[in-house]
């Protein structure tokens, strides 16, 4: 990854005063915060510190309380007349967290929503003149799609590609500044060390960046300096080099918690009894997987992007077509019927929270008993009123910070409504549990408390199998793994190889013969 640069390179392209922000409660408290010209700037906190508020306010989305200013490129304003036009001269240019793609139109519309539409001599709109320059902007940003086709087909990961490929287009043209809300939360390693030197030449040539993410290592790695929110105030700033990981992490979260993954695990004991197995799965581009998993163990599943990965996990909850035998504790699960997965104690948490396991304009309790109905019928209706009673409980047991199990899912943090979808499941008692990027887009804080949930779930005997793109977080969590090339499972990885070292070459060696391969495959152990 680029080092981050050491050097001082002139004032500040961004400053603001006593910035605040008020709706219900002050969520921006009085911030004093600026981004100086050719540095990147990390922007750290936990979730509802404040951060995406604040690139909010500084792209003109949300009005600012009065009192404060916002300067951009040499230009003051008060922070209640400061807007998007402000925004746009200024040369800001944002990707926020939800990107701002419209799935009913070609990726070349969305281009065109952010940049304008061509037009004819006859000013009617230049479709072919429109569609050839999102082309050779996918092109420079390594993307080869066809940008008549909808966001829609998009998954994750190429969605935050798309939108950042968006927001750089016409960058060479003149300074700009680009500030990116957690760019890398959906993203495989490969793809995070292209990005970050992408970062690093775009500051290299005199453009500026706020960059957001909640992987420290990325932040060590690009940041020249950091600030630190945490309640809406900021609690630390400075120069990257000024602060350690640890330094930071106990920042956001007001107290010391666990530091970076070592990679290396205690001994324990793992039952014997076989919770899953898998023979001779082929389903989409995943070909004749077959795997065990065993009560009480924690196994990662390790691959680049389109590895098969995310295929491997539905195919064994039954959600997409598939050939080959899934059996959990000895039960054969019919292919395509998730009810017989769940029937059988399988529980799947999806990469996609937003689009496939949250229901965001519903009540957090709704959203906590959505597997566990059976507990709350009463003849053919549904008490409503148990399930609200029993919901206070349960947030407090995962850590779900709301004001209320009343509260929408959709107003909470994206690490409290990942918590809410694990604890739906956890409620459940599942035998097996299937996880796609349980931590994406979390805090520092809680990703801690996720992966003390996961531990905790094996250690009382559920088998776990679990999708990153964070090698760091594989590393932590599994007890061993598997690793996916093109669609086949290529190795296994024995308790010793659960490094960021062996894992990194495994990914991206496909199998191959490099030295740190032939370390991992020969010690391999099931």
């Amino acid at each position: 990854m680029p080092a981050p640069r050491q050097d001082a390179t002139g004032g500040p392209v961004i400053r603001v005063a006593r910035l605040s922000k008020t709706y219900s409660a002050r969520v921006v408290d009085g911030v004093d915060w600026s981004l100086r010209r050719g540095r990147v700037h990390a922007l750290l906190g936990g979730n509802g510190s404040g951060k995406s508020t604040l690139l909010k306010m500084l792209a003109g989305v949300v009005t600012p309380d009065a009192g404060g200013e916002i300067e951009v490129a040499g230009t003051t304003f008060a922070s209640e007349e400061y807007g998007p036009a402000a925004a746009a001269r200024g040369g800001l240019r944002f990707v926020h967290q939800d990107l701002g793609l419209v799935d009913e139109l070609s990726l070349a519309d969305n281009f065109a929503l952010a940049s304008g539409y061509p037009r004819t001599a006859w000013r009617s709109i230049d479709r072919r003149a429109l569609e050839r320059r999102v082309a050779a902007q996918l092109q420079r940003s390594g993307l080869d799609f066809d940008p008549r086709m909808p966001a829609a087909g998009l998954r994750p990961t190429e969605r935050a590609l798309v939108a950042i490929a968006r927001a750089l287009e016409g960058i060479e043209a003149g300074e700009a500044t680009l500030v990116l809300d957690e760019p890398t939360a959906s993203l495989p390693v490969d793809e995070v060390e292209h990005l970050l030197s992408s970062i690093a030449a775009l500051r290299d040539t005199g453009h500026s960046v706020v960059f957001v993410s909640h992987r420290m290592s990325e932040v060590m790695a690009i940041a020249d300096d950091v600030t630190v929110l945490r309640d809406g105030h900021v609690v630390g700033s400075g120069a990257r080099e000024d602060f350690t990981e640890a330094d930071l992490v106990e920042l956001i979260a007001g107290h010391a918690v666990g530091g970076p993954a070592s990679g290396i695990h205690p001994v324990r004991e793992v039952s014997s009894t076989v919770a899953l197995t898998a023979h001779d799965v082929t389903a989409g581009g995943l070909r004749d997987v077959s795997l065990e998993l065993r009560a009480g163990e924690i196994v990662a599943v390790a691959g680049l992007m389109g590895s098969g990965r995310s295929t491997l996990l539905r195919a064994l909850f039954g959600d997409v077509p598939r050939d080959g035998e899934v059996t959990v504790h000895d039960v054969p699960l019919r292919a395509g019927r998730t009810t017989d997965a769940v029937a059988a104690g399988l529980a799947l948490v999806p990469e996609d929270r937003l689009r496939e396991a949250a229901f965001v304009d519903r009540p957090v309790w709704e959203n906590l008993s959505a597997v566990v109905l059976r507990r709350y019928r009463r003849g053919p209706w549904l008490s409503g009123r148990a399930e609200r009673r029993d919901a206070p409980e349960v947030m407090r047991d995962f850590s779900v910070r709301a004001p209320g199990p009343d509260v929408v899912l959709g107003a909470l943090s994206g690490g409290n409504q990942q918590k809410v979808v694990i604890a739906r499941w956890m409620r459940a008692a599942p035998r097996v549990l299937l996880l796609d990027e349980p931590t994406q887009g979390v805090d520092a804080v809680a990703r801690d408390e996720i992966h003390g949930f996961i531990r905790a779930a094996a250690a009382a005997g559920t088998a776990v199998l679990v999708v990153s793109s964070d090698i760091d977080e594989l590393a932590a969590l599994g007890e061993r793994a598997v690793v996916l090339h093109e669609g086949r499972l290529v190795r296994h990885l024995g308790p010793d190889d659960m490094r960021r070292d062996v894992l990194a070459a495994a990914i991206h060696d496909g199998g191959g013969s490099s030295p740190a391969s032939r370390t991992a495959r020969e010690g391999a152990s099931l």
